[in-house]
């Protein structure tokens, strides 16, 4: 429902009613947004249109420019000539499999080939690669150099993180950006594809993230307001240029994926107090890896401009086993990895390496990494519900987001042990069983069904990885009728 924008009134009118208009700053106020846009606030440093040979982008922030994991064959021969237990001839035939200019659909059919293959580069054969990245070599990822980030001095430590904001301010902690900010399909000005495809499955109505702002002094600078952050059930409504429109409500789910935090105000920049959980949506691009994203000495700033627009920044400490699996298991490792040009193993280790909070209370291995989110807004009229309501559950998804949730916890346990698990079912995990129904018409399928590893399941699993549980068995019938209604008789008497 579309509503009247409640300020702006007294922008609009003349010295006449300015003390009218300053009595009315001073009371009870509310601001809503609709979140438009939200990803990794990645400080892109490239210069377009500048390239050197075998570099893509190169700038401040990434002197050799992007990830190129898998990007070619050359590159994924590099990544297998790193398992002892191949040989050279295998590696060569995944690389440019024999027969593939015979086939339908070339570019998928290797598309998969290279996924089986890389899904497994454990220390020895039969351990995936993504559930347990940890038995596998670090095949190196490229980090940030430069010196200028987004985010906010979580530690409170201008000698720690190693960045300094586009203000001048130091210590800035966003150790996620150094770790990943040079990876493929995070990397863009405004253009990474990922960023793209995750705002574009949020707008069409993936999940909806509101911020509602209230206060009792002036919008604009007020000591004691507050700020809250959560999810809603309503889809984003977009107006007929396709942008996000403005001034339409939405509800706000307090249950979950919700935060409500004391903030201060000064010249329309809003700054909470920082907490030590901070619950709001996650980024991401398919139902099963929706969620909480559950920021560790959370907080948020936003710059509310004259337009009513607002923009500004999450961040805190996240789980780096959290924000593995969330870019890892949306689909399957292997096949993100090809298409996107990134390695799960190398951010696996590059997040682990960078990890800089959350230290384990046993270990003291440190557990969280600093993070910061980029959001901007539009106006909305975030509404209490008059019923309960609660985050979206799609029904038809759910085996799906079961099957994320165990891999997950299959992760976990495995890099925790370091003890390798197994791939759970109704994963597509290793292609699979995607494989077996592209390769049919190449000439050397026979060698790759043989040749590369793959998961195996105790119940056969459908094209989507899902279990196929057996029919029940058609209950039989007895082998002589009964009448029940008969007299009962022992031998040729009546009882």
């Amino acid at each position: 429902m579309k509503l009247g924008r409640p300020f702006g009134l007294c922008a609009t009118l003349g010295a006449i009613v300015g003390m009218f208009c300053q009595s009315a700053a001073a009371a009870p106020w509310v601001r809503g947004f609709v979140v438009g846009s939200y990803e990794y606030a990645f400080h892109y440093g490239g210069r377009p249109g500048f390239g050197r040979a075998g570099e893509i982008e190169p700038g401040s922030d990434c002197p050799h420019g992007s990830t190129i994991h898998f990007s070619n064959d050359t590159e994924v021969q590099r990544a297998l000539v790193l398992q002892a237990w191949r040989s050279q001839d295998e590696i060569d035939k995944i690389a440019r499999p024999p027969g593939l200019e015979q086939v339908k659909a070339p570019v998928l059919t290797r598309f998969h080939i290279w996924d089986r293959a890389v899904s497994y580069r454990g220390w020895r054969k039969g351990i995936e690669t993504y559930v347990n990245p940890f038995a596998a070599v670090d095949p190196g990822e490229p980090e940030v150099t430069g010196k200028i980030a987004d985010g906010f001095d979580l530690d409170a430590n201008p000698n720690t993180g190693g960045f300094t904001d586009p203000s001048g301010q130091k210590g800035i902690d966003n150790a996620l950006y150094r770790a990943w900010g040079c990876d493929a399909p995070w990397r863009g000005n405004g253009n990474a594809t990922l960023d793209l495809r995750a705002n574009d499955k949020m707008q069409e109505g993936l999940y909806t993230m509101v911020i509602r702002i209230s206060g009792s002094q002036d919008p604009k600078n007020d000591n004691d307001a507050v700020l809250e952050i959560g999810y809603s059930p309503d889809h984003i409504v977009k107006d007929s240029r396709g942008n996000v429109g403005a001034d339409y409500s939405y509800r706000i789910v307090k249950t979950e994926q919700y935060t409500k935090l004391r903030a201060r105000i000064k010249d329309g920049v809003v700054e909470t107090e920082q907490v030590d959980e901070l619950h709001a949506p996650r980024i991401a691009w398919f139902y099963d890896h929706t969620g909480d994203a559950d920021f560790h000495k959370g907080r948020i700033r936003l710059s509310i401009g004259a337009d009513g627009n607002a923009a500004g920044l999450i961040g805190g400490y996240r789980n780096w086993r959290d924000l593995y699996a969330e870019n890892t298991f949306a689909q399957d490792g292997g096949q993100q990895g090809i298409r996107e040009h990134e390695d799960g193993v190398a951010l696996f280790y590059a997040l682990k390496r960078n990890a800089d909070g959350m230290p384990d209370p046993v270990s003291g291995q440190n557990m969280g990494i600093s993070t910061a989110y980029r959001i901007k807004a539009v106006p909305a009229f975030v509404v209490d519900p008059a019923k309960p309501a609660q985050v979206t559950v799609l029904t038809a998804e759910e085996p799906r987001r079961q099957a994320f949730l165990a891999i997950r916890e299959a992760m976990i346990k495995a890099t925790t042990t370091r003890i390798p698990q197994n791939v759970p079912p109704g994963t597509t995990e290793a292609s699979v069983p995607t494989l077996e129904r592209i390769i049919v018409d190449l000439p050397s399928k026979d060698y790759f069904l043989k040749t590369l590893d793959r998961p195996h399941y105790v119940d056969p699993v459908d094209e989507f990885g899902n279990v196929i549980k057996p029919a029940p068995a058609a209950a039989s019938k007895p082998d002589k009728q009964v009448n029940n209604n008969a007299p009962a008789t022992l031998g040729d008497k009546k009882l």
